[in-house]
């Protein structure tokens, strides 16, 4: 997402630091417990849910999440790098290299053994830690390789959610996953009615919530769906808004210059709900893509995702020695997905596009910068943990896979930092940094 990145990322790593420490000290166990508390909601006397604090983070809040993703990929596909397919076609099979490579190095790792099912994890790609990898380098890494790294990522996230909506639900109960598109067609009916209040659809994204939770489905693509239905273009018309914002001023300036009003408060009371109707004409010109992402993303980049991260990254370390968990198959199976995989696939399926002619990179950059990017794009957090929570019901497999997402990160971050500054002294590109 284009979002404050560098910000973002850096208050995410502080509060997956402070879960890790805090969670490895003696009172590690309150840490757990604050996370494992349960929550119930009732409505009416009517017990309707019951979740871990953890958990209502982690289906609740980062539904917001979601939504936030698929507004950006619906942006990208009408407005964007993903607009053009040409343009398109480099970062799209290196998103699918990014993606097959690792799931294979993942399921090579773990075929025979019982947590198969964390195939996903090593799939994702973190933009932020990734474009924050990329904005500590400055003009060293020109704008085609940053513009790449965000189509990939946009792709990379779009790939993530089908897995997740595909391979990470179990038992679907068809009367609440009806129930769910129910409310999606109801908002597409409150859309064809042209109503244009946000407050309209928020109690039916919260129906469509709870259905999904219920139908075995997970309830974060309630957000993906509903940020895909989200209309991209104005309620209001320039023209339209021109003729009736003009008859609007015009009556600020009639009232302005009728010397038969004598009081000056009289006259601002009665300007009043003219420029109430003013200022509800420019936010009908603004498409609600655009408005939602940009007033939801600095909430969800520094409070959403930060939270999460804090929820979720205080993992134990295990109590054996590090050479017998650093070969424990899940963890050598995210890592090296990560590390080798993400490198590999990304590397290996954009390199022999463009060698077949069927793609051309960026505007400056090179394979070194595509080896960079591609290393920088093991960089796993957010999505990844999410997927190892959806993927194993055991708390210890969970920590162990998320020891292997940090530890494939940390390497993938410092590789990815290393090959692109030395990548730099060769091809020195003086475009300002896209920030």
């Amino acid at each position: 997402m284009r979002l404050p990145e560098n910000s973002s990322a850096a208050l995410v790593l502080v509060a997956a630091v402070a879960a890790f420490v805090i969670a490895n000290l003696p009172l590690g166990g309150a840490y757990h417990r604050l996370w494992d508390s349960q929550v119930s909601v009732e409505v009416a006397g009517a017990h309707l849910l019951d979740l871990t604090l953890r958990g209502l983070v982690n289906d609740a809040l980062m539904t917001l999440f979601f939504f936030l993703v698929s507004l950006e990929i619906k942006r990208e596909l009408l407005f964007g790098v993903l607009r053009d397919p040409r343009a398109a076609a480099l970062p799209i099979v290196a998103a699918l290299g990014g993606m097959v490579v690792p799931a294979a190095i993942y399921t090579a790792l773990n075929l025979d053994g019982p947590h198969l099912r964390g195939w996903g994890i090593p799939m994702a790609t973190d933009i932020a830690f990734a474009v924050a990898v990329l904005a500590a380098l400055g003009n060293r890494v020109p704008l085609g390789a940053r513009m790449f790294l965000l189509a990939l990522a946009i792709v990379d996230d779009l790939g993530a959610i089908v897995v997740i909506a595909v391979f990470y639900t179990t038992g679907i109960a068809l009367t609440w996953l009806l129930a769910a598109a129910g409310t999606v067609l109801a908002a597409l009916g409150l859309q064809r009615a042209r109503v244009h209040t946000v407050w309209a659809y928020i109690p039916l994204g919260v129906l469509g919530w709870y259905a999904l939770h219920e139908s075995g489905v997970h309830p974060t693509i309630i957000g993906v769906t509903f940020g895909l239905i989200t209309p991209a273009s104005a309620a209001l018309s320039s023209d339209r808004y021109h003729q009736a914002a003009r008859r609007l001023i015009d009556q600020l300036a009639h009232r302005s210059s009728d010397h038969t009003t004598t009081a000056t408060d009289d006259v601002h009371e009665r300007n009043h709900p003219t420029l109430r109707r003013i200022h509800k004409l420019t936010r009908h010109t603004q498409p609600p893509l655009h408005q939602l992402r940009n007033t939801l993303a600095p909430y969800i980049s520094f409070g959403v995702i930060p939270l999460f991260a804090f929820a979720n990254a205080g993992i134990l370390l295990p109590h054996t020695p590090p050479q017998q968990w650093l070969l424990n198959p899940v963890v050598l199976g995210v890592a090296l997905g990560l590390v080798v995989g993400k490198t590999l696939g990304i590397f290996g399926f954009a390199w022999l596009t463009v060698r077949l002619g069927l793609a051309r990179y960026p505007t400056g950059m090179t394979p070194t910068h595509l080896l960079g990017v591609a290393i920088t794009s093991g960089i796993g957090f957010t999505v990844a943990m999410f997927v190892a929570n959806l993927a194993f019901g055991d708390s210890d497999v969970t920590d162990i896979a998320k020891t292997g997402i940090l530890l494939g990160s940390l390497i993938a971050a410092t590789t990815g930092y290393l090959a692109l500054r030395l990548g730099a002294r060769h091809h020195t590109n003086q475009q300002p940094a896209d920030s």
